[in-house]
């Protein structure tokens, strides 16, 4: 049995490391790399992609699979978990033809090039037929894996085990039905408190604050880095190789500001994940959904918090002048305004989950044959219209918005709406343990960070979501209470 661990460590060591390449590829690819490398950049990521391929489904590591589960009953927990993830991992990608494995890794990483150059020209054709080839891919792939059930189900349960187009369905339809009739009644009363902070500031001191505010709300910068992309993101090449994005925009200081506490949510998950885990395959978030509810509780519940701001601005060491002339229910009050916006990461939190229906009921629609690729626009405006009563005027404030598609993540948006739910839930089981506004008023956010850390960051992908959940709440997943948590909120801020 000994020989045989020592084996399965070397083949993951190897795996990890093949993934930490081509993390470090994808960071370059997506911060630095120019137009004219995405070729070279994209070949090569298609090249270690096929590595990875090779490693994982080779006869090696089937045997040694095989041999370790003759001792199932001495194999502590974590190498029978990360057995039981490989197995699945084996399961989903064995059935495809390794050229395609490589084709679509070198396509997904093209791609991304092309969307930025489509987004700045506004031309969506251009990247129409990209986007055709990634979800005919995606199709297929699951078309090889020969099982039963909806396209999108089981895409939908590779991001979330036990996730499901009914499901969701059922979730949509109650937000629509509560959220909705809210949206109406707040924007027929015209009242707009964001003007107060959107003030000019220049990119250099916005790139301060923001890095203040990684150090404030607990980020290690020793342990990570942040820099700037045309999409914010985080990518982890190991638990102290952490990488953050953000974007700077200098008439909108604030958009920054929730960008990088968003992707400091993500970033200090991957930094808190346990020792024990880290050269293991289970030294990642949970879930996607998990991911995001650690991102949109920074973000949201803690920092658009009045509690958030006095303590802030209280132990800052930097921050801009022009906050300091603003009362605290002024920036309370601007950074909750409720304004139906184009743009989904610039998006308030009422509206954030009608952006994510839209792109949820898009997916569905594509993956089923009731859309084409070619009435995407079309298709994205009604909907935008219809949820959230805006219309977009171009592609790239619209369907040419989001990096995600070209990235091939098809079936990742509706783990943003569930993080909001999962980080709505986590805050009730939390507020039975701890002072969060008195933790948050006094600036003592390692009080938070410590409560996340031991409840859920520490524990990795050891946990499913919903073995998670009901660790940390005492329940599954349960959308009543982001449901009423909005409705609670906005009513007061809008009396």
């Amino acid at each position: 049995m000994e020989k045989n661990i020592s084996e399965f460590r070397e083949i993951i060591k190897e795996k990890r490391m093949i993934d930490s390449m081509l993390a470090l590829l994808q960071w370059d690819l997506e911060t630095q790399t120019p137009k004219g490398g995405y070729k070279l950049l994209s070949e090569m990521i298609g090249e270690l992609s096929l590595k990875s391929y090779n490693l994982t489904t080779s006869k090696k590591i089937l045997e040694v699979i095989e041999s370790l589960k003759k001792y199932e009953a001495e194999l502590d927990e974590v190498t029978k978990k990360e057995i039981e993830l490989l197995e699945e991992e084996i399961l989903k990608i064995k059935v495809i033809p390794a050229e395609e494995y490589k084709a679509y890794s070198e396509l997904t990483a093209k791609a991304q090039g092309i969307w930025e150059v489509a987004r700045e020209k506004n031309d969506f054709e251009s990247f129409a037929p990209v986007l055709e080839e990634i979800f005919n891919f995606n199709k297929k792939f699951i078309q090889y894996r020969n099982l039963e059930g909806d396209i999108y189900s089981i895409i939908l349960n590779d991001y979330e085990k036990g996730m499901s187009v009914e499901k969701l369905d059922s979730f949509f339809e109650e937000l629509k039905n509560e959220i909705v009739p809210l949206l109406k009644d707040i924007k027929s009363r015209d009242r707009e408190f964001s003007k107060k902070i959107n003030f000019k500031v220049e990119k250099i001191e916005q790139k301060k604050f923001s890095e203040e505010i990684l150090k404030y709300i607990g980020f290690n910068l020793d342990r990570g880095v942040l820099s700037e992309s045309a999409h914010p993101f985080t990518l982890t090449v190991d638990k102290n190789d952490v990488r953050l994005t953000t974007r700077y925009f200098e008439e909108l200081p604030f958009s920054s500001i929730y960008s990088t506490i968003h992707e400091g949510g993500h970033g200090i998950y991957e930094q808190n994940i346990a020792d024990e885990l880290k050269d293991t395959l289970l030294a990642d978030g949970a879930s996607m959904g998990i991911h995001e509810s650690q991102s949109r509780f920074y973000e949201n519940v803690i920092g658009r918090s009045r509690e958030f701001w006095y303590g802030l601005l209280s132990k800052s060491k930097y921050k801009y002048s022009e906050i300091e002339n603003l009362s605290l229910d002024e920036i309370y009050k601007a950074v909750n305004e409720v304004s139906p916006s184009l743009i989904r990461v610039e998006a308030d939190e009422l509206t954030y989950s009608l952006h994510i229906m839209v792109r949820y009921e898009i997916e569905k629609g594509i993956l089923s044959g009731e859309y084409q690729i070619k009435d995407l626009p079309r298709i994205w405006n009604e909907k935008m219209e219809e949820y959230l009563g805006v219309v977009p005027e171009t592609y790239s404030e619209g369907v040419l918005q989001d990096v995600h598609w070209s990235c091939g993540l098809i079936g990742y948006f509706p783990s943003y709406a569930l993080g909001n739910v999962y980080s709505v839930q986590i805050l009730r089981a939390m507020k039975k343990e701890i002072n969060i506004e008195g933790a948050l008023e006094r600036g003592e956010l390692k009080e938070i960070k410590k409560w996340l850390e031991n409840k859920i960051h520490r524990h990795g992908k050891l946990k499913t979501p919903k073995e998670l959940m009901v660790l940390v709440t005492g329940e599954e997943l349960n959308p009543d209470y982001y449901i009423e948590y909005l409705k609670e909120k906005y009513r007061k801020i809008y009396d």
